[in-house]
């Protein structure tokens, strides 16, 4: 115990005292900064701190209020005109909606000299050319406009047929209502905090098993771990490493997602209308004691892995070579969960049987937790098999480390390694 401790602290030191580690830390602090305060930003270069629209003076000395963007309007009649004008009004609140007898080209002039924003010109109440400088993939303007020609038409139809207007209007005001009730989990409402807690995992395991690995060839190739090995037994060695990495690693998404949770609560009106950002920071304790449970079991069995196959290596320039099989096998289970998560459908086949997988579950069994409604039972059973499998590949991993040792040269094949493992 006495020389776990000391491989322990020792190991923490190098993270705390590694720069590249702070670095990266303070970055991301920073960039989790700058988003959460981006609003507040935007409204300090704007000029309107307050939120409020900004009021100017009309001609007539009685405030209005300012509207940047203006939108053309040119239809028929003065009387189809107004009509439109008044409809268009009410559906573009942002717009300063104007009536234009101007011919097309001018129009067009109007809005590459940004005088207007974009321009609706009418043919008839059922067909229009919008006219807008560069169409943005999320320029809404025509659909709003389908659906206000398209109640005005109908209105003017049931007008013409002897209703009154009092009565056509009431049939085209007429709103479905519906609500939803999920007796289950809200997908919807749950997808963007797992895919960051599952895409965190995924980047803190291949960050710190790289790590690992790196760290377990340096000393081997100075010849430091031949030292460290007469002093220390092999399974103190092993776990004082993972175990120092694993702290490393939840003490910097704390300071991360600790900072974010702190400049939300600071900016939480600004993101009220942000559904997404809301349902983020919105996340049940119970989901995220069940996220640590599992970054952490899981963060232990690729550790120990990785730290093993870096025994292995007899040159730094092995590494990458070496630990390729484990990463491809952490990122199928990453694009296996990725891709279920994107279908919405957590509970097919293969995501409950990787839900029992030591190599998988860290990630699809959270994934199935947040995204829909799992048995106790099966948390439990999935739990307990993680359990079960830390502590076996770590004792398997600190005998590969104590072989590995004397390992140089050509890098052995997994098959010699294990044979030399069972006969030790």
């Amino acid at each position: 115990m006495k020389q776990f401790g000391k491989i322990l602290k020792f190991e923490l030191k190098y993270y705390f005292k590694n720069k590249v580690f702070v670095g990266v830390t303070i970055f991301l602090v920073l960039l989790i900064a700058v988003l959460m305060f981006f609003p507040r930003i935007v409204d300090a270069f704007s000029g309107n701190g307050s939120g409020e629209t900004a009021l100017e003076e009309d001609g007539e000395g009685k405030k209005a209020d300012a509207k940047d963007l203006v939108m053309l309007i040119k239809a028929g009649s003065p009387e189809e005109a107004e009509a439109v004008r008044e409809a268009f009004e009410a559906a573009f609140p942002d717009y300063d909606v104007r009536i234009t007898e101007d011919g097309d080209r001018d129009i067009q002039e109007e809005i590459l000299s940004e005088n207007a924003e974009c321009a609706f010109v009418l043919e008839n109440m059922t067909s229009y050319t919008y006219y807008v400088d560069n169409l943005s993939m999320y320029d809404s303007n025509t659909e709003i406009a389908d659906n206000v020609l398209q109640n005005l038409y109908r209105m003017g139809k049931m007008l013409e047929s002897g209703m009154s207007k009092e009565q056509a209007g009431e049939i085209i005001a007429v709103q479905i209502e519906n609500s939803s009730v999920s007796l289950g989990k809200d997908q919807m409402k749950n997808y963007w905090y797992t895919y960051i807690m599952i895409f965190a995992l995924y980047m803190v395991i291949l960050l710190y098993g790289q790590m690992i690995a790196t760290n377990v060839a340096t000393e081997k190739s100075s010849r430091a771990m031949e030292l460290l090995i007469t002093s220390a037994k092999p399974v103190s060695m092993m776990f004082g490493k993972v175990i120092a990495s694993c702290l490393a690693g939840l003490a910097q998404l704390i300071a991360v997602f600790g900072c974010a949770v702190l400049f939300y609560s600071i900016n939480r009106e600004q993101w009220e209308d942000n559904m997404i950002i809301r349902s983020i920071f919105d996340m049940p304790v119970s989901l995220v004691v069940y996220m640590l449970v599992f970054f952490v079991l899981g963060f232990f069995i690729y550790a120990f892995l990785y730290g093993a196959i870096g025994s292995t290596a007899s040159k730094l320039e092995d590494i990458n070579t070496s630990v390729m099989p484990i990463t491809m096998l952490f990122i199928i289970a990453f694009m296996v969960v990725m891709f279920s998560l994107a279908s919405g459908n957590v509970d097919n086949t293969l995501m409950k049987v990787c839900s029992f997988v030591p190599f998988t579950s860290s990630m699809a069994m959270f994934t199935r937790i947040a995204m829909s409604t799992v048995p106790w039972y099966e948390i439990l059973i999935s739990v307990l098999i993680l359990i079960g499998s830390v502590a076996g590949i770590g004792v398997i991993s600190a005998k590969i480390y104590r072989v590995g040792v004397l390992l140089y040269g050509t890098t052995p094949k997994i098959g010699s390694i294990l044979k030399t493992v069972w006969k030790a």
